[in-house]
């Protein structure tokens, strides 16, 4: 199995994490350090059974980081190269990797070449780094400030591998490519070829929210992509009493599988957080459980593992509610929705104990108003993970094929001999086979 295959992602948005300023410091201020109070967490993700820490933006940027400025210097909020590769170096002490966040379609106006444009027009040697549209540039999905890179233009494909070449040199172990979707396919695969020549171990993954998911592995060249569908089924299936449309997408899913890995989450930076998507706070076991059963790569949204609750609002600053600041260590949480972390930990332990279930493929058994369960089997071996979910208020059952079942975590049942599978109102299960 290559290295990602076992990555279990704990993400930060580290400019809301870290309680940053909304707005760039003045050139004249010194950096505020703050990325190394990230290393104070590197226990907990372990803890909750992570081996990967995804970082959003970390480069300079305008505002909210996806407005980069200068993809070679940390953003002085967050600190300093030094500041992040000592943090990269304490992480893989305990045998964790990092993962960078790389915003390649557009830059913000104050990117020096951007700026140079500006100042002299068509004489800059940046002139066709970006595409004149009416009196401006294009920009990306009608923001003003984020103005589109000329992906067609060979020297935006020399910076950007340059950039990735950079912090992989740095020891981080991949990137996300934000806003992948919007960016040509061959563009991509021009710049991870170049890129895995000289560090072919490195791991990229693709943010695509809707299009052909594989098409971005198969003609991109990338490793994984964000698996919105999933995400999206989950807690609108949960929402509505629908096991069906969870089950349908569950099928789309083993697809998906049948040429890559997708990147697995419930929460991320950008959505509203799960604990407040579901109407009944009783699902969140349910949607976790899909989580960490499907095959996948999943990631855990910091603060996810205690049920914060966030609204993303479509607006100026709509996103804050979901990258809120969080204390400057672990123990400053207190016990607040501790049972959510511990229910991280059980079902992460039981994925860690099945890693095969990376690539596995889901047999739906029972699908029915209320109730879903599936199998997900080692082809490798006898290994085989159950799981049953009532989406209901009233007791539910089912079935799976006979089998030595053993409970592993939930408050339904699985009867070993006859399959049937037993689930309380807004009941779940998991068992295993020896």
């Amino acid at each position: 199995m290559p290295w990602s295959d076992h990555a279990i992602w704990w993400h930060v948005y580290p400019l809301g994490f870290l309680g940053a300023e909304r707005t760039a410091l003045p050139p004249d201020e010194p950096p505020r350090h703050r990325l190394p109070m990230l290393a104070n967490w590197l226990d907990h993700l372990v803890r909750l059974g992570c081996n990967g820490l995804a970082l959003g933006p970390v480069f300079a940027a305008e505002t909210h980081g996806y407005d980069t400025v200068d993809h070679f210097r940390i953003d002085p909020r967050l600190g300093t190269e030094d500041d992040l590769t000592d943090l990269i170096q304490r992480a893989a002490d305990r045998g964790v990797r990092v993962l960078l966040d790389g915003v390649f379609n557009h830059v913000g106006r104050s990117f020096a070449p951007f700026a140079d444009v500006q100042r002299r027009g068509s004489v800059s040697p940046y002139a066709d780094w970006f595409v004149p549209e009416g009196d401006d540039f294009r920009t990306f999905e009608g923001h003003g400030h984020l103005v589109a890179l000329n992906h067609a233009n060979p020297a935006v494909a020399d910076h950007v591998v340059a950039v990735l070449d950079h912090w992989l040199e740095r020891g981080v172990a991949g990137w996300r490519l934000d806003a992948a979707y919007a960016v040509p396919r061959p563009f991509w695969r021009t710049v991870t070829d170049r890129v895995r020549a000289r560090h072919p171990q490195a791991w990229f993954c693709g943010e695509v929210i809707h299009g052909d998911y594989a098409a971005y592995v198969t003609e991109g060249g990338l490793d994984s992509v964000t698996q919105y569908e999933l995400w999206k089924a989950v807690w609108s299936s949960l929402n509505d009493t629908n096991p069906h449309e969870l089950a349908w997408t569950l099928g789309r899913h083993n697809a998906l599988l049948d040429t890559f890995v997708p990147q697995t989450f419930v929460g991320n930076h950008d959505v509203t957080r799960i604990a407040s998507r579901l109407r009944e706070p009783r699902h969140l076991a349910h949607a976790l459980t899909v989580l960490f059963t499907v095959g996948g790569i999943p990631s855990v949204y910091a603060g996810d593992e205690r049920a914060r609750r966030g609204v993303k609002e479509e607006r100026a600053g709509g996103d804050d509610a979901v990258r809120p600041a969080f204390p400057a260590a672990p123990e400053d949480l207190g016990s607040d929705h501790l049972w959510v972390e511990q229910l991280h930990q059980s079902l992460v332990g039981l994925r860690r104990r099945n890693p095969w279930l990376v690539r596995a493929r889901t047999q739906v058994h029972t699908l029915d108003d209320t109730v879903l369960t599936y199998v997900l089997t080692d082809p490798g071996s006898d290994a085989a993970v159950a799981v049953g979910l009532n989406f209901g208020t009233a007791p539910g059952t089912g079935s799976v094929p006979p089998a030595p079942w053993t409970p592993a975590a939930g408050d339904g049942s699985v009867e070993a001999r006859s399959g049937t599978v037993s689930l309380p109102e807004f009941g779940w299960c998991v068992a295993t086979t020896p």
